[in-house]
């Protein structure tokens, strides 16, 4: 199958998902949680009074109602400490005889400004060995960049989605998110290799066959193990979405973003990058 005809389409495809999300990240940004920005996060249990009630007894710290259950909530702050939140709790006493604290953190800024740091590090750090292992693997720079351009498309697809979700909808980046985006990183260029791999497979075998025909038939053999393989984490990653808990929920979101994009952008970005690549910089230009 001629899967490269259609090469405008997928990158017009790409452009339509990737420009609202850089959009919305250079206009809004992502909406970070108290790891980046540095704050406290506390539980309070057996309460009697209604969410509003209790958000009001801490307003001169902005309170912000995290999650709410039958017989608790998670409320996130500006920095406070255990002390004053015991003090707030001594107020509402009388109509809630039974509220106590159980979980609490607090979080600086100067560690969130850290956490920052050391993930733009993890990011460069990996682009940079992945470029360097998959050129020297494939013993031609244009793999190596077309996998890490690759790489990037779903990067920006899971960032610009996330930086939509923070504004529309109030949904954070954490810690997690940070681990979701390194896996996905992962996921992305292992799809790639194997599309490239069987590029270079055919390449070895069919000499005399130009270069777009072997990434189609490579692309058609690779099809079905990629949708496969794919399908069964994204039914997984979709139960953990659904029915998990609530702190791991927007973890499992962020993994169904970067998995359905990766597939995609292993077969039609990786590849037509690939094309793309020949045409311009080919050995005969």
């Amino acid at each position: 199958m001629n899967w490269m005809k259609h090469l405008s389409l997928y990158f017009i495809i790409s452009a339509i998902v990737i420009f609202p999300g850089i959009y919305s990240l250079v206009r809004f940004g992502l909406k970070p949680s108290i790891e980046f920005t540095g704050g406290s996060r506390f539980t309070l249990v057996q309460s009697i009074s209604m969410p509003d009630v209790i958000l009001q007894s801490f307003k001169e710290y902005t309170p912000i109602l995290e999650s709410s259950d039958g017989n608790g909530l998670t409320i996130k702050s500006k920095e406070i400490s255990q002390k004053s939140v015991q003090k707030v709790l001594e107020t509402l006493k009388p109509d809630n005889p039974d509220i106590k604290l159980t979980d609490f953190e607090t979080i600086g800024p100067a560690l969130g400004k850290e956490t920052i740091k050391k993930t733009a590090n993890a990011l460069m750090i990996s682009s940079f060995l992945l470029l360097t292992y998959i050129s020297l693997a494939f013993k031609q720079l244009k793999y190596g960049i077309c996998a890490v351009l690759a790489m990037f498309h779903d990067t920006i697809v899971l960032l610009g989605s996330f930086s939509l979700l923070g504004h529309f909808l109030g949904i954070e980046v954490d810690l997690l998110f940070v681990t979701a985006v390194l896996t996905i990183l992962s996921f992305s260029v292992h799809d790639t290799i194997v599309v490239y791999d069987r590029i270079r497979e055919l390449s070895h075998k069919n000499k005399n066959v130009d270069y777009v025909s072997l990434i189609n038939q490579a692309v058609t053999e690779t099809m079905a193990r990629s949708l496969n393989n794919s399908l069964t984490i994204i039914f997984m990653l979709l139960a953990m979405f659904l029915m998990g808990g609530e702190t791991t929920r927007y973890f499992s979101l962020a993994l169904l973003i970067g998995t359905i994009t990766g597939t995609y952008s292993s077969t039609f970005t990786a590849a037509p990058l690939l094309v793309v690549w020949e045409k311009y910089f080919g050995k005969n230009k």
